[in-house]
């Protein structure tokens, strides 16, 4: 199935809203999507349609945006170091937040922008499309070329990340109680639980959990507030910048 220009000008708008929240900057995410036509552009003749235009163009600007901060050497963000240390955090059963603290950041679209800014490249990208554009699991395990068990983990960690940045000066350790489910098994499973993607039983034994545990209440408010502010973030349809027209024009 060839690629055509009407293809890539319906695709636009979405890649402009994805570059966006990416990048936080209005020019970067222009050039970013413009760096994407002019690689689709050149690259049309090895579109297959063994996915759809949308899901290649997204790969592409995925791609080039994980290059992108990996070149840039001031950019810290390129590593898996920053989600480890904070799943490290999670997994101590005492660690807490202020949940309520998290979901008024979370509400501050500039304070949540600027958390989705400190997440690693990869799990930003995750996020971004599944919380904020509504991509499911497989269609982001199309666009980042990993495993769906993969993306799971860079939502889950990525989500995990958000709400430990916009807990910033609020965290603390409490004693634990005697409840159902240790507490990284009840924090690691919580997206899965937010996604609707785990069993009734697993629902059950968790809800136990949350309803008795003195630490992990908090996180969980924390998590459902930053998903849900998340998908607040979604912009309407964008008009295709003039330069990126052009190139679609051949001009």
């Amino acid at each position: 199935m060839p690629l055509t220009t009407d293809d890539l000008t319906a695709a636009v708008p979405g890649l402009l809203r994805y570059a966006r929240s990416l990048t936080r900057d209005p020019v970067a995410a222009e050039d970013l999507v413009q760096d994407t036509v002019v690689r689709a552009l050149e690259r049309a003749d090895t579109f297959r349609g063994e996915a759809s235009v949308q899901t290649w163009l997204h790969r592409i600007l995925h791609h080039r945006f994980v290059d992108l901060v990996r070149a840039d050497r001031t950019e810290p963000l390129d590593s898996d170091e920053l989600a480890e240390r904070v799943e490290r955090d999670w997994q101590d059963d005492a660690y807490t937040v202020d949940g309520e603290t998290v979901v008024l950041r979370a509400e501050q679209t500039e304070s949540l922008r600027d958390a989705i800014i400190h997440l690693p490249a990869s799990y930003r990208s995750a996020v971004v499309l599944h919380d904020v554009h509504g991509l499911t699991s497989p269609e982001i395990a199309q666009v980042q070329e990993v495993s769906v068990a993969a993306v799971k983990q860079r939502i889950a960690r990525g989500r995990a990340m958000l709400v430990t940045h916009l807990a910033r000066g609020t965290e603390r350790r409490a004693a634990t109680g005697d409840v159902p489910l240790r507490c990284w098994d009840a924090r690691s499973r919580v997206s899965d639980y937010l996604d609707d993607e785990l069993t009734a039983r697993e629902r059950a034994v968790l809800e136990r959990h949350l309803g008795g545990c003195p630490t992990c209440p908090a996180l969980y408010a924390g998590l459902v507030g930053v998903r849900a502010a998340l998908g607040a973030l979604r912009d309407p349809d964008t008009v295709v910048p003039p330069a990126i027209a052009a190139r679609l024009r051949g001009e």
